[in-house]
């Protein structure tokens, strides 16, 4: 390494997470570290970063946990830091340094920009540094970013949420909404599509409420149709939507938008309006319900998700039944099930009518096996359909056991498939794909052959492979050889910001 000092990023938590890791990777490389090597061993990196979430169970068990391991570790390394960031230690704060002491930074999620400072302030200083800003300094937006991605790319729209649902700590630990500029935000997505990115992801913890900042309540159907006026950006998704902003004109959007996926996320949480109403989640299932009937009038080959929690204080057999009724009628392609657990810190923590573990265990099974029907069933209808799949990377498991690759339809359904060209589709529009491999961001066209509730299967040749920028552009970063830092370390704290101008980047959350 010729002496460079080494990071190691670990995430936990939501979409808006993992973007904010990505921006902390850039933060570092700027300030001269380099990325630990894939496979080194715990405790060998000079910086661990813990990028954490408050919202999952366990969240603060599993952080010092972690933390305990590396003491000894940097008991034996006296230059190794270790540093805390994201939700958690925006809600934690000084308890993170009292009950591991061998932590040399806290920050918060309103001022991830500070984390070089931060660490050469603790080494110069040698003592921890806790700095926790109760609002957004700057957007995240201008911070460098390490993308993990060639082709595809988050794009944040707004940081914070309005809502103020009981089973959440989320908005209090990440502010009230704040968008960004419609201006800002197409630039970003032009200079990824010219760096060869041709998917992107808007990012919001709710992302449909985009434009109540800036007093425009169109404002997210016309950011999704300005995508679509975007040459070489060939798929437009977004993350998370809210039933009580969803409006018929971003449907209309997605309807008559072509590079904007038909592929809707949208949380039910509940199907029981008593639940519902104590969940402060302003909708009632005839609105939802009611959604899903527009969405699919507009797009009948759109797939659908949705996040549910079972058990919620006070929830009934009624209530859940409820719930099992909503997931029947809307037939989700995809449900990601939660049991309700307690979040110190939310109203919901300390409702009457906890539900006992043991029935909301039962509940939990029988949902999930209902969805599993479900998503099984709504798959088999894939098959004969032939889809333009986009080439993914690590999606597949098994793929190198099963000479396969894999890759998202439109629908972001997981489609695993036969590289292969057949012979008698290869001349047509590959220019000589056939002879040379299929890479992460190219497009290839399949035939579904068999489905399974999580993914489908494609078990014939390729009927046709479209080479991409895309594709090109991870081509280029697994040659490239790496580029040295072209920053240097921060010096004296007063020393403040890198010289150099950050590119823009972005954030959101999707924990909705």
């Amino acid at each position: 390494m010729g002496g460079l000092k080494t990071y190691e990023v670990r995430t936990y938590g939501c979409q808006m997470n993992v973007h904010d890791s990505e921006r902390l990777s850039g933060l570092l490389e700027g300030a001269g570290y380099v990325r630990a090597p894939e496979g080194t061993p715990e405790g060998d990196a000079d910086v661990v970063v813990f990028n954490t979430c408050a919202v999952r169970e366990n969240a603060d068990n599993k952080l010092y946990g972690n933390l305990g391991r590396l003491a000894p570790m940097k008991t034996k390394r006296p230059g190794m830091q270790i540093a805390v960031g994201g939700c958690l230690a925006q809600k934690d704060r000084d308890t993170i340094v009292e009950r591991a002491p061998w932590v040399d930074v806290v920050f918060g999620t309103h001022n991830i920009g500070k984390l070089p400072v931060l660490l050469e302030r603790a080494r110069v200083q040698e003592e921890a540094q806790v700095e926790i800003a109760e609002s957004l300094e700057a957007f995240p937006s201008t911070l460098p970013t390490r993308r993990e991605s060639a082709y595809a790319a988050w794009v944040s729209i707004s940081v914070g949420c309005n809502n103020t649902c009981t089973f959440c700590i989320v908005p209090a630990l990440r502010g009230k909404e704040k968008d960004r500029r419609p201006g800002d935000i197409l630039a970003e997505v032009e200079a990824l599509v010219a760096e060869g990115v041709s998917e992107i992801t808007l990012l919001g913890q709710n992302v449909n409420a985009y434009g109540s900042d800036i007093g425009d309540r169109e404002a997210f159907s016309k950011l999704l149709r300005a995508c679509g006026a975007i040459e070489g950006l060939d798929r437009v998704r977004f993350t998370s939507p809210h039933p009580r902003d969803f409006t018929d004109d971003v449907i209309a959007a997605m309807a008559e938008t072509p590079n904007v996926m038909p592929q809707l996320h949208m949380p039910l949480q509940s199907g029981s309006d008593t639940v519902l109403k104590a969940m402060r989640r302003s909708y009632r299932q005839d609105r939802f319900l009611g959604i899903i009937e527009k969405v699919r009038a507009a797009m009948p080959d759109a797939a659908l998700s949705t996040d549910i929690i079972v058990g919620f204080p006070g929830e009934t057999e009624e209530d859940f039944e409820q719930t099992m009724h909503v997931v029947r009628e809307a037939r989700f392609a995809q449900a990601f099930t939660f049991q309700y657990s307690k979040r110190p810190g939310t109203p919901a923590a300390d409702m009457e009518g906890q539900v006992p573990k043991a029935v909301v265990q039962e509940r939990y099974e029988r949902l999930v096996a209902l969805q599993e029907e479900i998503s099984w069933s709504e798959n088999k209808k894939q098959v004969g359909r032939t889809l333009e799949v986009m080439v993914a990377e690590g999606e597949g498991r098994k793929d190198g056991a099963t000479k396969r690759l894999s890759g998202r339809a439109p629908d972001n359904r997981l489609v695993h498939f036969n590289p292969a060209l057949s012979a008698a589709d290869g001349a047509e529009g590959t220019e000589g794909a056939a002879e040379e491999p299929v890479r992460p961001g190219d497009m290839v066209t399949v035939e579904v052959t068999y489905a399974a509730p999580h993914h489908l299967l494609a078990e014939g040749p390729a009927k046709a492979v479209r080479r991409t920028r895309a594709g090109d552009a991870w081509q280029k970063r697994q040659g490239a050889p790496a580029e040295p830092p072209k920053g240097v370390m921060l010096g004296l704290p007063g020393i403040g910001a890198p010289a150099s101008t950050p590119a823009p980047a972005a954030t959101g959350c999707g924990c909705d």
